[in-house]
């Protein structure tokens, strides 16, 4: 396919709009009250940038959106981020942090019970961050989807993304009470 450079130049994408962001035309930095500031080579300094994921489920550090709200309080976009590894560390951790504020995403290290009643599901599960805690979520096809080669998001009621990162590493218990309801 080519270097994002290459790609840039591609027509088809010029056409469309795309403006790929890459460490050579696109510097990421801290500015003022904390924001995160980009500034694009041949273009300007944007202030109080903040950062979308294109693909949240598949690729959470590949195709981001930067984008920033404009004087009529409108969102633009800047450009995408195509790989965000190529950028410097401290890009990267500025990137990563907007996109935490963002998406309220719970890593989940066991399930004690999956509930299923009124065509809902009610959870009863453990996270990284925040401890024991229950939440509900329809159960329909469209809420759980694959996470790698063996991990699951699960979309709540309030579209809220619970990841287990690879159910083969949760206890057997936890496995059968999730495989019960969240079979394909």
């Amino acid at each position: 396919m080519g270097t994002p450079e290459e790609l840039y130049d591609d027509q088809r994408l010029v056409g469309m709009g795309v403006r790929l962001l890459t460490p050579g035309n696109t510097t990421i930095f801290e500015g003022t009250f904390s924001l995160m500031h980009c500034s694009v080579k041949d273009d300007t300094l944007y202030r109080g940038v903040y950062a979308v994921l294109m693909f949240p489920i598949r690729y959470t550090d590949r195709f981001i959106s930067l984008r920033y709200t404009d004087a009529d309080d409108k969102d633009k976009e800047i450009g995408i981020i195509e790989e965000l590894g190529v950028f410097p560390e401290e890009a990267r951790k500025l990137v990563r942090n907007t996109l935490v504020k963002h998406y309220y995403e719970q890593i989940l290290t066991r399930i004690y019970s999956v509930e299923n009643q009124y065509g809902l599901l009610f959870f009863d599960v453990e996270s990284q961050q925040l401890g024991r805690l229950q939440f509900v979520m329809p159960w329909r096809g469209d809420r759980a989807e694959d996470f790698g080669e063996n991990g699951k998001t699960l979309l709540d009621s309030f579209d809220n993304r619970y990841l287990i990162p690879d159910l083969a590493e949760l206890p057997a218990a936890d496995r059968d009470a999730f495989t019960s309801y969240i079979y394909w």
